[in-house]
């Protein structure tokens, strides 16, 4: 049977580099456009958050304009830990690998990058300890953060079809059902079923302060978060891009383990 390198269409320099040209058009054009896409977030109004939330850090219980710390910038990862997980979600752990080490430069440049998630402060602590991180984490456990912002959702509002994600309705799968582990086992991987897996939503939100007021400014989820996923940029240039079927990443302290 033929692997997918026999399969590939092979040919000499010169052919390769006619194709890279040509490919070179289209990849400025997208360069271009993506260019002309942060223009177009940056222009999108601010919206001031007048909501009081509260939040408990390594530096104790803090409010919203706290997290910016002393930056006029901040930028949320809604990464999906909720109270009853006993690990992070493998995805989400795996776009903070990705971002991790560029904390201390956005921190250079006017910017707070940090992470924020329902389970109690001890529990991130003890897993960002596990997996050698060094951004800062902020526990929102019984606030209405998480909701206001499209990162997740309370077991009554999933029983009753889900609410708003990437700004549309989500309406949950008919087939939710507790004691479902969910596909590829990332929700059993996470310690919880299914329903309780999908409570957590991941997202982007970004935050400005000005003359002491906070503004929501931005935010985006699903696919919407795919140029923050470091592994996949790599991917999408490697020769068989992300050849995958399922589920196939695992936090970074788990491969080989099974």
């Amino acid at each position: 049977m033929a692997t997918d390198t026999e399969r590939h269409i092979k040919g000499t320099r010169e052919e390769w580099r006619a194709a890279r040209l040509a490919l070179l058009e289209a990849e400025k054009e997208l360069t271009r456009k993506s260019d002309e896409l942060a223009e177009r977030r940056q222009a999108l109004p601010w919206v001031r958050v007048d909501n009081v939330y509260r939040f408990e850090t390594d530096a104790g219980n803090v409010s919203l304009s706290d997290l910016f710390q002393g930056r006029s910038q901040l930028l949320v990862y809604h990464f999906m830990f909720g109270p009853d997980f006993t690990a992070g979600c493998p995805s989400c752990s795996s776009i903070a690998d990705g971002f991790d080490g560029s904390v201390v430069h956005l921190a250079n440049h006017d910017v707070t990058l940090m992470a924020v998630s329902r389970a109690p402060l001890a529990k991130l602590q003890a897993f960002k300890k596990r997996m050698g991180w060094r951004f800062p984490w902020a526990s929102s456990f019984g606030t209405e953060f998480n909701y206001d912002f499209q990162a997740g959702m309370t077991e009554e509002r999933q029983r009753e079809g889900g609410g708003e994600y990437n700004f549309r309705s989500e309406k949950e799968r008919p087939a939710l059902k507790a004691g479902d582990p969910g596909p590829g086992g990332i929700a059993a991987g996470a310690g919880v079923d299914w329903p309780t897996f999908l409570r957590e939503l991941p997202g982007v939100s970004a935050f400005a302060l000005e003359d002491g007021v906070v503004y929501h400014t931005y935010s985006a989820y699903a696919r919407g978060l795919d140029g923050l996923w470091g592994m996949y940029q790599w991917l999408d240039r490697a020769p068989k891009g992300r050849n995958e079927e399922g589920i196939w990443w695992r936090r970074h302290d788990e491969y080989g383990k099974r």
